[in-house]
């Protein structure tokens, strides 16, 4: 048996996503920051084994959500943040939280800079099963559902 616990997230300014990820969707800090710098690390060290040789400086923090999931967010500081899309149909390409009330959740997302990408969509009549995309400021797809995903699609 598998547990998700966490989903990382780089991000240009970690201030700001912890911020966003605390007024939007209620996750508080768990742990950190922790600040990660080269020049003060012993070698070998557990950063640069997991991230790689070339991360020289990095800050990360753990988010939590009161449903136990949490989100670990990297401010990658050398190497950057690069400023450019990223790839929409590769990998890892959205992360998916389950909300109260989609409406009232896609206008904190909008308030706080991110934004709605498509209607909000019925997966069953006559249940309440709705779906959202939307994105966070940083350019991170964040699915909106009303129910689990074995409620919303158990039986089909």
């Amino acid at each position: 048996m598998s547990v998700i616990t966490h989903i990382g997230l780089a991000v240009p300014n970690l201030e700001q996503a912890i911020n966003w990820y605390s007024k939007v969707f209620g996750f508080y800090v768990l742990a950190g920051p922790f600040e990660f710098n080269e020049e003060k690390e012993k070698r070998p060290n557990m950063t640069q084994d997991l991230l790689g040789e070339e991360v020289k400086k990095t800050r990360n923090v753990h988010l939590m959500s009161s449903g136990g999931v949490g989100i670990e967010l990297f401010e990658f500081q050398q190497p950057t943040f690069k400023e450019e899309p990223l790839p929409a149909h590769s990998g890892f390409f959205h992360i998916c939280l389950i909300v109260d009330d989609l409406v009232e959740t896609i206008e904190r997302i909008v308030q706080y800079g991110g934004k709605q990408t498509s209607k909000i969509w019925s997966l069953s009549d006559g249940k309440p099963h709705y779906l959202v995309y939307t994105k966070d400021p940083f350019g991170h797809t964040i699915e909106l559902y009303s129910r689990s995903t074995s409620e919303m699609y158990g039986g089909k």
